[in-house]
């Protein structure tokens, strides 16, 4: 059953533990795979698949008979929804495109920023307890916006050595490049390496279980990544004006995702957290992954009775939750006051699912605390600025002498010679 904390009696730990049991030796076990990647390459990689996921794979590249076999296998309405997802995300994230700009406002000096977008990236799907093509959109799109010229995806194949159809399916329709069979520590080692078969990425996206976030930790540096994704989280601001029932299914969209994922409801109702609790009890044995979502309510599932709901914000800020539902009449009077949060829901009528899948912004999102400091994926995440300076020979007589002046005093003296040889 989920805890209640009521906020009287709570000490700030009570709040802020994430209890994510992160396996013990999993850097170990990770060096001892990118090793094996960066040393036998393809030969790695079909033997991986052999032991983790069962499935003997002969060609790891997914063709293109394979995609559109795929594509074709999946009924019309599922396309049509991929379509609609994918044209929101498009509309979304095509308003955060930066453009180059130039300040030519001082005589002789040209100053400026160049956006370049990223030449090669690697794109990481979950499969295991369940098959993402949402995630495939929420990478792919921004990319392709962005000018990405090659998306590289990777993701496990089921037992019969086959990518499962609806993620093939999403890629078709997202525009991704190549595909390959093949997921875990393993796949971002050879994104960040190359083998025989795949080629070397730039930067690798996407999130994945515990051994593919160690890997993208190990292996940054080589490549760049997007972020560090650790377990899923929800948390739901609510009054005592809410449905239980509603508070608690939104509290198990979540909660599904996997055992260590965190579900949090904080509210100014005494009755609503009850209320809330009961309902969950009621609804978990109705999920087909009830187990999981057992285990998540259970383990790092909390219910917070905040004083009022300005102290449930304030909460909310410390814990800086990865989905943030504002369930209130009057959303946008809290908006302002939230600083901490990966994506926010404002109102009654938005389940953290419809921006998992159809609303448009990105659900790769910060975790574990970290939107503190970190934001959602974005164009940005594509692309690279480059700085550039021109300085005509008068711009650079005018302020030459602070150049060099800077440069001694921090015992830099090559770098003033570099500008006083110049000087007139």
């Amino acid at each position: 059953m989920i805890k209640i904390i009521n906020m009287a009696d709570a000490k700030k730990e009570d709040i802020l533990t994430r209890d994510i049991n992160t396996k013990s030796g999993v850097e170990d076990i990770v060096s001892g795979i990118i090793d094996n990647v960066r040393n036998n390459g393809d030969k790695a990689l079909k033997e991986y698949s052999l032991k983790f996921d069962k499935a003997e794979i002969e060609n790891l590249e997914v063709t293109k008979e394979e995609i559109e076999e795929a594509y074709n296998s999946e009924d019309k309405a599922f396309i049509a929804t991929l379509e609609k997802a994918r044209d929101n995300i498009h509309h979304f994230h095509s308003h955060q495109v930066r453009n180059n700009f130039i300040i030519n406002d001082k005589d002789g000096v040209i100053l400026g920023q160049k956006i370049t977008p990223i030449e090669k990236v690697g794109l990481y799907v979950p499969g295991g307890t369940a098959s993402y093509p949402s995630s495939v959109l929420m990478n792919a799109v921004p990319a392709k916006i962005a000018g990405v010229k090659e998306i590289v995806m990777v993701t496990p194949p089921d037992k019969s050595g086959n990518i499962p159809a609806p993620i093939l399916a999403a890629a078709k329709v997202a525009g991704v490049d190549r595909i390959f069979k093949t997921g875990g520590a393993q796949a971002v080692a050879a994104l960040a390496f190359g083998t025989e078969s795949m080629p070397k990425v730039d930067k690798v996206v996407g999130p994945g279980n515990v051994f593919v976030a160690t890997a993208k930790r190990m292996l940054y540096g080589l490549v760049d990544i997007d972020m560090i994704a650790g377990p899923s989280e929800i948390l739901v601001l609510a009054d005592g004006t809410c449905n239980p029932e509603f508070v608690a299914a939104d509290l198990l969209s979540q909660a599904e995702h996997d055992k260590l994922a965190s579900a949090v409801l904080i509210t100014d109702s005494a009755e609503l957290a009850h209320k809330v609790s009961a309902e969950l009890e009621k609804q978990i044995p109705e999920l087909p992954r009830c187990e999981i979502a057992r285990t998540s309510i259970d383990t790092n599932g909390k219910i917070i009775i905040a004083e009022n709901m300005r102290q449930a914000v304030e909460i909310s800020n410390e814990i800086a939750p990865e989905h943030l539902e504002v369930c209130v009449d009057n959303p946008f009077e809290l908006l302002n006051l939230i600083t901490n949060a990966g994506s926010i829901f404002l109102g009654k009528n938005v389940p953290e699912s419809l921006g998992d899948y159809l609303a448009g912004p990105n659900h790769t999102l910060p975790t574990s605390g970290t939107a503190r400091f970190s934001s959602p994926l974005s164009v940005d995440d594509f692309i690279k600025k480059s700085s550039f300076i021109y300085f005509s020979e008068e711009a650079l007589n005018e302020v030459g002498e602070d150049v060099v002046r800077f440069a001694n005093k921090e015992g830099l003296h090559a770098h003033g010679r570099a500008v006083s040889k110049r000087l007139k």
